[in-house]
């Protein structure tokens, strides 16, 4: 009798840790179902996102406290395809000399392995790196850009003392269109030499989901945005609709990442115009970034006028007085000089 109440006893207990276990396990896949259900709202929403990156206005779970880095980009037809362009948040493009233009790209959200080819300072790209509060990357520089970076006013890598360290010379490539660096590499500079590399950074304006759908103006399916009467160095945006995006064209060919072919895509394209003045016989110039003046902005395959203004050192558009908000995603910005100006240096077409 004693025998078969134990023997009872070990069935009922082995049953009901049985039954224990299939009830974790019921528990277990009961509580995966909402988190895949909430993980798919978060792709579907930015609303859902705990913090939105404040150059891009794109929602993300991460935790944003990283500082931007800007990197002078070498537009040379030599330098073409680029690296680590399509990454960027916001891209800058000036003349240095002549009808070339150079980029300043600003990177936070993004972070590519490979950037570059790296090319020198201008004190005016200096300065719209400023409004980011941006480490400084380029490799060279001119007098006045030399006498900026060495005086300790802006945090900055330079080739010029970092070349065959933190930067490297592609073999396939001639100087000085064959010097990289990549985000590693910028991190590990920025350690060594104490800056800092957390930074709480100001958002841009940014259009609501709903306002980025109803952008009302002039058809701009086709944009061309001359720096010369030379095609070389002519910016062409045209927009894909189905991607609701720009692609950028040069020379005839799309701008794509060099490593892995990605096309540049963009959300937000600014025109404006700015003082150039030319300054000595190597053709290095002045440009006047806090005047404000004339502009186009280009989303969603329409073009609106606007007025650029420099607030805390960012160009930003206006519109009756009013920021203008980006639509959430990449910008870039063209800095034409005022003569032609937008009149004569922009054109639409099919």
């Amino acid at each position: 009798m004693k025998r078969s109440l134990l023997l009872f006893g070990v069935i009922l207990l082995l049953f009901s840790a049985a039954c224990s276990q299939k009830e974790e396990v019921t528990r277990e896949n009961n509580e995966q179902e909402p988190t895949q259900v909430e993980s798919e709202k978060i792709k579907e929403s930015g609303s859902t996102f705990s913090n939105v990156f404040p150059l891009t206005g794109i929602g993300t779970n991460e935790e944003i406290e990283t500082r931007p880095f800007a990197v002078m980009i070498n537009n040379h037809p030599k330098a073409r395809q680029q690296s680590g362009l399509h990454m960027a948040d916001i891209v800058y493009e000036v003349l240095a000399e002549g009808d070339v233009t150079r980029f300043l790209a600003i990177y936070h959200s993004e972070q590519p392995e490979v950037i570059g080819p790296v090319r020198s300072a201008r004190d005016y790209y200096i300065e719209l790196s400023k409004g980011y509060d941006a480490l400084y990357v380029a490799h060279g520089w001119s007098p006045e850009a030399q006498r900026i970076l060495t005086s300790g006013e802006v945090d900055n890598l330079n080739g010029m003392v970092y070349d065959g360290s933190l930067f490297w010379r592609a073999k396939d490539r001639v100087a000085p269109h064959n010097s990289y660096i990549s985000t590693d590499n910028i991190e590990k500079g920025a350690k060594r030499l104490g800056y800092s590399v957390k930074e709480k950074v100001t958002a841009l304006p940014f259009l609501t989901e709903e306002d980025s759908k109803n952008i009302n103006g002039t058809t701009a399916e086709h944009v061309r945005v001359s720096y010369s009467s030379r095609d070389t160095f002519a910016a062409v945006y045209n927009f894909n609709a189905e991607e609701g995006k720009y692609e950028r064209y040069s020379g005839g060919e799309q701008t794509v990442d060099r490593e892995s072919d990605t096309p540049v895509l963009l959300d937000n394209i600014l025109i404006v115009e700015m003082g150039h003045q030319v300054l000595d016989d190597a053709g290095r110039r002045a440009i006047n970034l806090t005047s404000g003046g004339k502009g186009f902005l280009l989303q969603k395959g329409k073009a609106n006028e606007i007025e650029w203004h420099n607030v805390d050192g960012r160009i930003i558009p206006f519109k009756d007085g009013k920021e203008v908000g980006f639509v959430p995603g990449k910008t870039w910005i063209n800095i034409i000089p005022t003569s032609p100006g937008i009149a004569g240096a922009v054109s639409f077409g099919n």
